[in-house]
């Protein structure tokens, strides 16, 4: 009961930790079937990921959130820490001191996650004929991308998450792909058309979208437009869903030769599964290639998906995409609740050496907080403050 009142915080951590094991799921699935991707690939870990676990996993959580359930989980935290800095003793000075800048703990979290550089983890494929493909990422050359995010950044950001190449698809401007790099990256582009964004790879050129840009029968025409230059196209989510959800078909039929069914971005990695089920039927039906997409801008350090594409196939036979299963429970949770279930959803889908990392460094703190502070004793942050304050305190 002492430990309880003492350390009420690294208890319920801990008990969180050990509980999400109990219905834990794969850090890892397969995005068409929901299931363990099986014995031929392996999400790897850096020794350093695993040290720094409960920093890794969380600005990774941060990263893998919907628009939507971000919003919620920065604003409810906030708070939270608001409330527990302003209700915990003190002057009232020190009381609103805390209260207006424990907060600010949650923005620094939420920046690391987009721009600090750390360890991720990395796909392993024992099978050296596959290709580990991004279908969709963009360069400083995009309005949106972030700067400095240049070729050589992006390859190497690839390359260290397990990537063998990547297209490059900017908006509405070509690239024509380079070896350069520490992986090729691709030739593609991510044209913006009538409530649509389509990507294009392969041996892409520049085209006038003034006719695909007016309305539905214009836009079809941009898929055989677009297999005369020996290039494929990519409708992309969310705005294949949120405008041409009625229509998917009239694409198939038109000549798409792709859906994405995973998309790392904010705006569209909540996709629910529900419509990713419809998708996939369709894609089954006519042949159609199923990816996803990092969507990567620049801003984020993780990727939450990678597609292992087969040499000499086509079609929906061609390509496997692999997900972070804490970035698919996007789309089935709410808003509301983001600021409990996104932590939920991380200690679940932890591995065993993530764990014993977590209950390592919360039974560290505890420990290092342990001393009880002595009368006339000043605050410290725990056992070398307080060892300090010791040698400060004259004798009696």
């Amino acid at each position: 009961m002492r430990a309880l009142t003492r350390h009420p915080i690294a208890l319920v951590l801990a008990a969180a930790v050990l509980a999400s094991a109990w219905w834990s799921v794969p850090p890892l699935v397969d995005a068409v079937t929901g299931a363990a991707p099986g014995g031929d690939v392996e999400l790897v870990r850096p020794l350093w990921y695993v040290i720094l676990a409960p920093l890794s996993d969380t600005l990774d959580a941060l990263t893998f959130l919907s628009l939507d359930r971000a919003k919620a989980l920065v604003t409810g935290w906030m708070i939270a820490l608001a409330l527990a800095g302003a209700v915990r003793a003190g002057s009232w000075r020190r009381r609103l001191l805390r209260g207006l800048t424990w907060p600010l703990a949650v923005v620094a979290l939420a920046a690391a996650a987009v721009l600090l550089p750390r360890p991720v983890p990395k796909l392993v494929t024992r099978d050296p004929s596959m290709a580990i493909l991004d279908y969709h990422v963009h360069s400083v050359a995009s309005h949106d991308g972030r700067p400095g995010w240049t070729t050589d950044r992006i390859a190497r950001w690839h390359a260290r998450q397990g990537f063998t190449a990547s297209y490059l698809t900017d908006h509405n401007r070509v690239f024509a792909g380079t070896n350069d790099t520490e992986i090729p990256l691709l030739p593609g582009v991510e044209w913006s058309l009538h409530q649509l964004h389509l990507v294009a790879i392969g041996p892409v050129r520049v085209i006038d979208r003034e006719p695909y840009s007016r309305d539905l029968h214009g836009l079809l025409g941009v898929f055989e437009a677009l297999h005369q230059q020996g290039a494929m196209s990519i409708a992309s989510i969310p705005e294949y869903w949120r405008y041409h959800r009625e229509n998917l078909e009239r694409f198939a039929i038109a000549g798409v030769d792709g859906f994405e069914i995973v998309n790392c971005a904010p705006k569209a990695i909540g996709f629910a599964a529900a419509a990713r089920v419809d998708v996939v039927r369709l894609a089954r039906q006519y042949d159609r290639l199923l990816v996803g997409a990092s969507d990567s801008h620049g801003w984020g350090m993780v990727t939450c998906v990678w597609n292992l594409t087969s040499p000499g196939e086509h079609g929906v036979q061609a390509n496997r995409v692999l997900a972070r299963s804490t970035a698919l429970a996007q789309g089935e949770l709410q808003s509301w609740h983001a600021a409990v279930s996104q932590p939920w959803e991380m200690w679940r889908a932890l591995s065993w050496p993530e764990r014993i990392s977590w209950l390592s460094w919360i039974t560290l703190v505890s420990l290092y907080r342990a001393p009880v502070r002595r009368r006339g004793q000043r605050g410290g942050l725990g056992i070398l403050a307080r060892s300090v304050g010791r040698t400060r305190t004259p004798p009696p």
